[in-house]
């Protein structure tokens, strides 16, 4: 494809080749405009500086353009919008693959961890060029060191609270290993890039000033014109292709060279068909460049535009001659005020965004303070602090998610904010180093129970001991907590040691009260009987058959005074049994009743019974109350047959309260029998 290919379609518009936007490669500006808080430095030209070829004093007459020279180009009269392109294309020049890391996604590393931070760094090495990713690198290395370092403070402030020794603090993670291998890889790949690209920068400079020499040698040469004309556009085509060379010599370059091409040009007067021809076609690009840049003028995408507009400046600049002298002013004229235009658009946006940068830093100060509030609060219990712990977590977050502030004061918005995090940890180590302090002594104490507990466990003095053994089980409870660590191990010892001596006590008792113990046993076999009972389903068999249950069960006597809860559930069990029972629910309540007397009566001792007298007093005028109310009901229903609804619900509820009634009446008659 020819040069006029590259910058024209079949209309005739302007338009940027494939290829030819992979050569002239185009750098993100974000990163380029030397006011923007977020400039990144690139420093290819820095890390060879000192072995770029240098043009020799031979040739620095040959370099050096008259400013005498009538053939001067306007284009050569910077201002400060243009220069902005030349840097950057410039630095383009120097290593092409430059504009690929503006390719890269940008992203806002302050507010990932230094886990996330290590896979975006291996995802980088990983499927990216190692030298588009320098700005990348830099940035994800600064904020994983800050993230580090802040950790590092706490854990060692955290070990010398401890009691260690300042010189045997050592502290690392799997995050930070694996960030010093991927970074070491990531130097090793820098360093052999840069020497070979040292080697390229070296030899391209040495072609471009040999291409140069022969295109200054045209002029000389006693050959038919055409002949010299096409050996000249040879030597243009092999210009373009001639690779990147150091930036500190590309503009020097560049302008060397084209001062040849125009005196070359002059020199065409010989042949002006030829010059006018090369003239007009290079006039009518430029136009449609400039027709371009205004079109991305009018584009509120200052970045993009800002892009393509650096491509249209290389084009401008490398791939195309000069024009007649006639329009050499007002076309370049015309093209500088379209890039005004954009750069001061671009600008603009700056400046809206250092706005927002100072929004950010009102939320991080902010924020800052909030940290401040919560580090000074006095809550100085645990469960406070575990509060105060996760609130300062979700501000630190916050922190992080807030986005960049101006470059100026971010350095010192990050160290008081560090500062505040670090006074909250010292409080909080403090707090905690007292607690376990606390633990520590409690730890001693209850170590000392133990060893009271071991010591007798295996006495037979159990009158004296037994009350020992309690009252240290009741110290115990008392004793706060202890370090996490030592809990579960301390509290199976101690509680090995009391059960110890308290099986051994239960034992003895049981070896003095065997009758009780085996009437307990038997009982415990008895009541699984009165639970699976199956009822024949004739009231009076059933009866007897009940009746013998409870008559075996008072037969089997007394069973240990912490046995007793057995009686309980004996009559509940009977209780279940009773219910089954195809019987008036009277007779089957007074069944129960008389089943209950006999277990409360105890031989020299009518309290039991005195008890139950009261409660059925209280029931029996209850139930008396109840029914005097619905008789008052019945009061209001003087004007109502009986058949009305609510009458007669009054009048059986009347009536179901007469029955309860009668058995309570019975059931304290029964009672007074036994007096």
């Amino acid at each position: 494809m020819s040069e006029q290919d590259n910058l024209q379609d079949a209309d005739g518009k302007l338009t940027i080749n494939e290829n030819k936007s992979a050569k002239v490669e185009v750098l993100e500006t974000q990163e380029e405009t030397s006011d923007h808080p977020d400039k990144i430095q690139d420093n290819v030209s820095d890390e060879i500086e000192a072995n770029a070829p240098e043009l020799t004093s031979d040739n620095e007459e040959q370099a050096s353009v008259s400013e005498e020279d009538s053939n001067v180009s306007t284009e050569t009269k910077k201002d400060a919008h243009v220069d902005e392109i030349e840097e950057s294309n410039a630095e383009d020049a120097e290593d092409e693959s430059n504009s690929e890391r503006h390719s890269l996604e940008e992203k806002d590393y302050h507010a990932m961890s230094m886990e996330q931070l290590v896979i975006e760094f291996e995802k980088l090495l990983k499927h990216q060029k190692i030298q588009t990713i320098k700005s990348h690198v830099d940035e994800i290395k600064s904020e994983f060191n800050s993230k580090f370092t802040e950790v590092l403070e706490e854990k060692k402030e955290d070990f010398l609270n401890d009691g260690g020794d300042e010189i045997d603090f050592y502290y690392t993670s799997p995050a930070k290993k694996e960030f010093n291998t991927l970074y070491k890889e990531y130097r090793n790949g820098l360093n052999a890039y840069y020497k070979n690209l040292e080697a390229n920068l070296k030899a391209n400079l040495e072609t471009r000033l040999q291409i140069i020499e022969e295109i200054k040698g045209l002029i000389n040469v006693e050959e038919n014109i055409n002949t010299t004309y096409k050996h000249f556009k040879d030597l243009q085509e092999q210009w373009r292709n001639a690779g990147p060379i150091p930036r500190d010599k590309y503009n020097n370059a560049w302008n060397t060279y084209h001062h040849h091409v125009e005196i070359f040009y002059d020199f065409l007067h010989l042949n002006r068909d030829l010059r006018d021809m090369d003239f007009k076609h290079n006039l009518d690009q430029k136009l449609k460049i400039i027709e371009r840049a205004e079109e991305l003028a009018k584009d509120d995408n200052v970045n993009r535009s800002f892009r393509e507009l650096q491509v249209l400046h290389k084009m401008w600049k490398e791939d195309l001659g000069p024009v007649d002298k006639e329009h050499r002013e007002a076309i370049w004229e015309r093209f500088s005020n379209a890039t005004k235009t954009i750069h001061d658009k671009r600008q603009a946006y700056y400046a809206d965004l250092d706005k927002a940068y100072e929004k950010n830093l009102e939320r991080k100060e902010g924020i800052i303070e909030q940290i401040n509030t919560v580090a000074n609060d006095q809550g100085n219990t645990h469960q406070a602090w575990q509060k105060k712990i996760k609130t300062i977590e979700a501000l630190r977050q916050e922190f992080f998610n807030a986005g960049k502030v101006p470059i100026k004061v971010n350095e010192a918005t990050w160290s008081k904010f560090k500062e505040a995090v670090r006074v909250f940890n010292r409080k909080k180590n403090a707090f905690y180093k007292g607690l376990k302090k606390d633990q520590y002594d409690n730890l001693q104490k209850k170590l000392e129970l133990i060893k009271i507990a071991e010591d007798n466990k295996d006495s037979d003095d159990f009158e004296t001991v037994t009350p020992l053994m309690k009252k240290i089980q009741s110290d115990w409870k008392k004793i706060g907590h202890v370090p996490r660590k030592d809990s579960d191990k301390i509290w199976k010892k101690f509680k090995a040691a009391c059960n110890h001596y308290f099986d051994r006590v239960h034992e003895q008792r049981k070896l003095e009260n065997k009758d009780l113990y085996d009437a307990f046993d038997k009982k415990v076999k008895l009541l699984d009987a009165i639970k699976n009972l199956k009822l024949t389903g004739k009231s009076e068999a059933d009866i007897e058959t009940i009746k013998k249950k409870i008559s075996d069960w008072k037969a089997l006597g007394s069973v240990p005074y912490n046995k007793r809860y057995i009686e309980g559930k004996f009559n509940k069990a009977l209780d279940e049994v009773f219910n089954k029972l195809k019987m008036d629910k009277s007779e089957v309540e007074m069944i129960k009743f008389e089943n209950k007397l006999e277990n409360l009566s105890q031989p020299d001792d009518t309290r039991l019974l005195d008890n139950e007298h009261n409660f059925i007093r209280k029931k029996i005028d209850e139930v008396k109350s109840e029914i005097n109310q619905l008789e008052n009901n019945l009061q209001f229903f003087s004007n109502v047959d009986d058949d009305n609804p609510l009458v007669k619900d009054v009048l059986n509820n009347i009536e179901k309260h007469k029955d309860n009634l009668n058995v309570w009446e019975e059931k304290l008659k029964k009672l007074k029998d036994m007096y």
